[in-house]
């Protein structure tokens, strides 16, 4: 661009944005920076090494080569609207459909033919569908992964396929050593990096979820097939790209559910999806699952935290509580958000224990709150953000059971003699008419007025 930037004068050579002391790639930790340049310096060094010792490629590679290039971009070009939006309502880890290309080459082709395959399918599809919203960066380290897992199956192939068909001596064993070689290099280099990412990573974040990963097979078992038809009439790989089409309209149709129902900020589920799932997990459970409760949680002073140092950080201080209070509960108990800085759970079924049982949840909750130090990125450097506490009102459900609603207003009253007794506090609510129960213990409970703390660093 020829302008000059607002303020700027005239004859002095502005800083470009793209200069490399600017790249997005620096403001990750040092650790991670290392990392991601290993990977990439890895990637490329194999790639180099492996071109140098193999023979060149002759003209039918070359060709199924620019075949698989060809189908991957126009399955990107005919997906493209499907993909832009899948991305923007996508919650989790993002599984790859242009994977069934280059897990393809990988099988078919020389090595660095499918690397390049695998680059130049990548890449595109960043071009046309990720940028702005991805950064270069960590298109370039996914494409890395992809020439490395390329590389992985590919040697697979290599070893048990011998003459001049190697996919069809190795046969189905081979393909399918292949497959797990592909996953579990790709997996891991991306599970890696998101996990030194994260500030407070779990295993579902992690290693995705378990149908992102089926996703994930059944994509690489098209490309198995794809690969096979590549070989015996390269005109039959037309073939993938409507099966390939249908499931990427089926993924976005999955993504645009999971977002009507999943809070943006926290990635637990809102308060409409919270209640219908509450509901029917209240009305399918029997009286000999054990008791059910509802635990209403608030987080103290909140506001405190977005007046001081803005609703961003807010928003990862909210992110840092919705995973302790997961961590702490078990897969089918069920934790939503129901606005600002307030959380739900439905206990569905504890094991024995009764009311006990309960209350135990409550105060591990409460106490691995207490405990966490959310790690926020400023202009002035890194700040922690300490000393949060909660405090949580719990209603048990009876025996002879009891409607969500009434459930949820005993443990909402329950939540208000919390915070009047000093915030950060479990109480135990009582259905009308009964005795109130003796407060429950109190762990390293603050005086009122007790603030959050917040250490720079």
């Amino acid at each position: 661009m020829s302008a000059h930037p607002e303020g700027a004068r005239p004859g002095v050579r502005p800083v470009r944005a793209w200069t490399i002391r600017r790249w997005p790639l620096w403001e990750l930790s040092h650790r991670l920076t290392l990392s991601v340049l290993l990977v990439e310096a890895t990637a490329i060094g194999l790639v180099i090494a492996v071109s140098v010792r193999m023979p060149v490629p002759h003209a039918l590679q070359l060709l199924q080569a620019a075949v698989l290039v060809g189908l991957g971009i126009l399955h990107t070009e005919i997906a493209i609207g499907v993909e832009r939006v899948r991305r923007r309502v996508m919650v989790g880890n993002h599984a790859n459909l242009s994977s069934v290309w280059t897990f393809a080459g990988a099988l078919v082709l020389p090595p660095v033919c499918a690397a390049a395959v695998a680059v130049a399918v990548h890449l595109h599809v960043w071009v046309r569908t990720g940028r702005p919203r991805v950064p270069l960066y960590r298109s370039v380290y996914s494409a890395a992964t992809i020439v490395l897992a390329c590389l992985g199956a590919a040697v697979v192939v290599g070893f048990l396929g011998s003459g001049p068909e190697p996919l069809a001596a190795a046969g189905i064993p081979g393909i399918t050593l292949a497959l797990l070689v592909y996953t579990t290099i790709n997996t891991g280099l991306v599970a890696g990096a998101i996990a030194m990412s994260a500030p407070q990573p779990d295993l579902a974040r992690v290693l995705g979820r378990w149908d992102d990963n089926l996703l994930e097979f059944a994509t690489l078992s098209l490309g198995a097939l794809t690969a096979v038809a590549l070989v015996v009439n390269p005109w039959l790989v037309l073939l993938a790209l409507p099966p390939l089409v249908v499931l990427h309209r089926a993924v976005l149709v999955r993504h645009l559910e999971e977002a009507a129902s999943i809070d943006g900020k926290t990635g637990l589920l809102n308060a409409v999806a919270w209640h219908a799932q509450a509901e029917r997990l209240l009305q399918r459970d029997s009286p000999a699952d054990g008791p059910r409760g509802v635990l209403v949680l608030d987080l103290d002073h909140f506001k405190a935290v977005n007046d001081t140092h803005g609703h961003l950080a807010g928003d990862q201080v909210l992110a840092a509580v919705a995973g302790a209070v997961r961590a702490e509960v078990r897969e089918r108990d069920l934790v939503g958000r129901f606005g600002g800085e307030e959380f739900v759970v439905l206990l569905a079924g504890p094991a024995a224990g009764a009311v006990g049982e309960l209350e135990a949840v409550a105060e591990r909750i409460r106490g691995r709150v207490a405990t966490l130090r959310v790690e926020i990125p400023t202009p002035d450097g890194p700040l922690t953000v300490s000393g949060l506490t909660v405090s949580i009102g719990v209603a048990v459900a009876p025996a002879e059971g009891a409607d969500l609603r009434t459930l949820l207003q005993i443990a909402d009253t329950a939540l208000y003699a919390a915070k009047r007794a000093g915030r950060n506090v479990v109480r135990m609510g009582t259905p009308p008419g009964s005795v109130p129960p003796v407060a429950s213990r109190q762990g390293g409970e603050p005086a009122p007025g007790t603030d959050w703390m917040v250490d720079g660093e």
